[in-house]
């Protein structure tokens, strides 16, 4: 079965094949069937961009004379921090301007709660997945990654937040992780997992 996933991105294309770990699913990106358009994530919550996401997709491929047979699956993330009132939040990815590098991002994070105590420190990253059946039925998914604000960015094995996100169980950041432990405990990758058994169950069904 073919999904398509509304990502350009090959990085997290690699990364959710590689969660998902399934021969019977072959999984493109929303580029791999031509789409090329522009989607304005303009929603309130995780779940709400997530839709908007299959939808623009769903309807390019419809009007595009793309196989409906086909699953359409994306996702919305973003970080949260429980000293800034769960900012950035949705907004994660245009905080402080979408062109703006995440080195400043994360470094004004750190400054921002500079001297706050561990316990005051709390965030998490959280993933939103949406997929679109062929039949017209939707489903969402929901998954977090605790940690904390770390006291300065580290690491390499990462992107986005992931050098300031601290995990106190690893004494490590996100980005001095291995993409094997992220690819079980990240985010994503719980969330994707929840969407793997949306999706086995409703084959068995069908």
């Amino acid at each position: 079965m073919k999904i398509v996933f509304a990502t350009g991105n090959k990085g997290k294309l690699a990364e959710i094949v590689e969660i998902l770990n399934d021969p019977k699913y072959e999984i493109i990106s929303m580029k791999e069937t031509g789409f090329a358009g522009e989607i304005i994530e303009d929603g309130t919550t995780y779940e709400e961009n997530a839709l908007i996401k299959v939808h623009a997709v769903r309807k390019y491929l419809s009007e595009s004379g793309y196989p409906d047979e086909c699953i359409v699956m994306a996702d919305d993330s973003g970080l949260e921090v429980d000293y800034l009132g769960g900012k950035p939040g949705i907004y994660s990815a245009r905080y402080m301007g979408e062109d703006t590098p995440y080195s400043i991002k994360n470094q004004a994070i750190i400054d921002a709660l500079e001297g706050v105590p561990d316990e005051k420190r709390g965030a998490r990253f959280v993933c939103a997945i949406a997929i679109s059946f062929p039949d017209g039925t939707e489903e969402t998914t929901r998954a977090t990654y605790e940690g904390l604000v770390a006291r300065e960015a580290k690491g390499s094995n990462g992107f986005g937040y992931d050098p300031m996100f601290y995990l106190p169980q690893c004494n490590a950041t996100d980005a001095e992780m291995p993409i094997e432990y992220k690819n079980q405990n990240s985010h994503r990758a719980k969330a994707l997992r929840k969407a793997q058994e949306l999706l086995n169950d409703k084959i068995q069904r069908s």
